[in-house]
């Protein structure tokens, strides 16, 4: 197997600028499932993100708080249910936890056959549906997930060779994984595999990867067209992803001196990340 680094000429190809003929509805509506009363940030960070990497409309479900806590950064957000081109599911959610209410929105949401984004308390549910998915654990969660699934491995072994790893959990759970770490690698069954490296290691800060996750979701909904004709192209997507995610964290740390950032600095940044890869 070939990994080839992912590059800005690579990412540029899946930024869908909106048409004159657009409206919020066909730029991509992307459902998010995220966010508990113990870990509300990881909703808002989520919800922030996808709205500045450009998708058309957020509808957001999780708790009464969580969802004031939304809105709140984030008064555009949707809170009613309607049609979605993508999903965004398991940030902040301890998955040993999930109330009756959560477990039918879930059912709800993966029965509905768009796109998928696995993410935190979400991965355990790999598996339980057919849609086009992409999980996206670090190297712990992607340990636990095989093991649970009767494929004995340890975190150690993870980090040790973590391109193997990955491209095994992509062949034995049939999803495209975006295995995160200083060096990320996004890897589907059909082998097709790359790597993003980390233009900067402040990327390892609280909340990141629920910014990742956002941007994910957002560029699932925004192509929801290309992905309905061919749904291999998950894979460029959640490499797009990782790319504008450490871009906009390299941005945000140069601004403040090549220093240390937070979750929010990172999304802030992406709006500008777009608008360079449009330029190209």
């Amino acid at each position: 197997m070939t990994w080839r680094e992912w590059t800005a000429e690579d990412s540029a190809e899946w930024i869908v600028p909106p048409s004159p003929e657009d409206d919020k509805y066909s730029r991509g509506v992307l459902g998010v499932i995220t966010g508990s009363n113990d870990y509300p940030g990881a909703a808002v960070l989520g919800v922030e993100a996808a709205w500045r990497a450009g998708v058309g409309m957020v509808r957001y479900n999780g708790p009464r708080p969580v969802r004031s806590a939304v809105l709140a950064q984030r008064p555009e957000t949707v809170t009613v249910a309607g049609r979605v081109q993508g999903w965004l599911v398991g940030s902040g959610i301890d998955p040993r936890r999930r109330s009756f209410v959560l477990q039918g929105d879930l059912q709800h949401a993966l029965a509905s056959r768009v796109p998928v984004v696995l993410d935190a308390g979400g991965l355990d549910l790999v598996g339980t549906h057919t849609a086009p998915t992409v999980i996206t654990p670090h190297s712990r969660e992607l340990a636990n997930l095989l093991t649970a699934r009767e494929v004995e491995v340890s975190v150690a072994e993870v980090r040790t060779d973590p391109a193997a790893w990955a491209a095994r959990a992509a062949r034995e759970l049939g999803v495209v994984v975006l295995l995160k770490g200083a060096v990320t690698r996004i890897v589907d069954p059909d082998r097709d595999a790359y790597v993003v490296t980390a233009p900067t290691h402040w990327l390892a800060t609280a909340g990141s990867g629920d910014i990742l996750g956002g941007i994910l979701g957002a560029l699932v909904a925004t192509n929801h067209v290309a992905l309905a004709a061919d749904a291999t192209v998950l894979t460029k997507l959640a490499a797009t992803a990782a790319w504008m995610h450490g871009e906009a964290a390299r941005r945000a740390s140069d601004a403040a001196g090549r220093g240390p950032i937070v979750a929010l600095d990172i999304a802030a940044r992406l709006p500008g990340v777009i608008g360079s890869l449009l330029a190209r």
